[in-house]
């Protein structure tokens, strides 16, 4: 049985610039509805810091401190958005600061066919677990590169950080 989702190449299909689009589900209402699309057309850091003064001091069990702040925000009404995901790493040991950093990390994703109600989770649970891997590499790489051992981060549940960002946000702050 052949597969109408494949390229030419056996492939999965792709959107614009040959990256794939991912289709979403949605739930049925007995009506013929437009099918629901996600598409990353790119991905970029917007700004990365990284200090180290404890550079030369034995490393042997730092205490790990992340933190990480979710934005989303319409770039047009062409269904284009930016979601940016802000990490801020701190790495102590015996009250000392091992390394501090800093990462802002973009993504542009268009969306098709995205209901009002299912637009908030689709950026900000969603968008950032297809950033995270990411975003993930470029850390452990930083610390490694800045003479530590690679630090590669916990997976984030991105579920959690959106109910407490809906909790502490205004409705009328919400992306639209």
């Amino acid at each position: 049985m052949a597969d109408d989702k494949k390229d030419a190449n056996g492939g999965a299909a792709t959107g614009a610039q040959g990256t794939p689009a991912v289709a979403l589900t949605g739930t049925s209402t007995g009506k013929a509805t437009p099918e629901m699309s996600m598409q990353l057309a790119g991905q970029y850091i917007k700004d990365l810091s990284f200090e180290n003064p404890g550079i030369g001091q034995m490393v042997q069990s730092p205490q790990i401190d992340l933190n990480v702040d979710l934005q989303g925000r319409r770039i047009n009404d062409q269904g284009q958005y930016e979601i940016v995901m802000k990490l801020r790493i701190t790495a102590t040991q015996d009250k000392k600061t091992i390394f501090l950093l800093e990462l802002t990390y973009g993504g542009m994703f268009i969306l098709h066919n995205v209901p009002d109600d299912s637009l908030q989770p689709i950026l900000l649970i969603e968008c950032p677990r297809l950033l995270f891997p990411f975003v993930r590499r470029i850390v452990a790489d930083v610390v490694r590169d800045g003479g530590l051992p690679a630090l590669m981060i916990d997976p984030i549940d991105f579920v959690a950080l959106y109910r407490n960002k809906m909790n502490k946000m205004a409705p009328q702050q919400r992306v639209t």
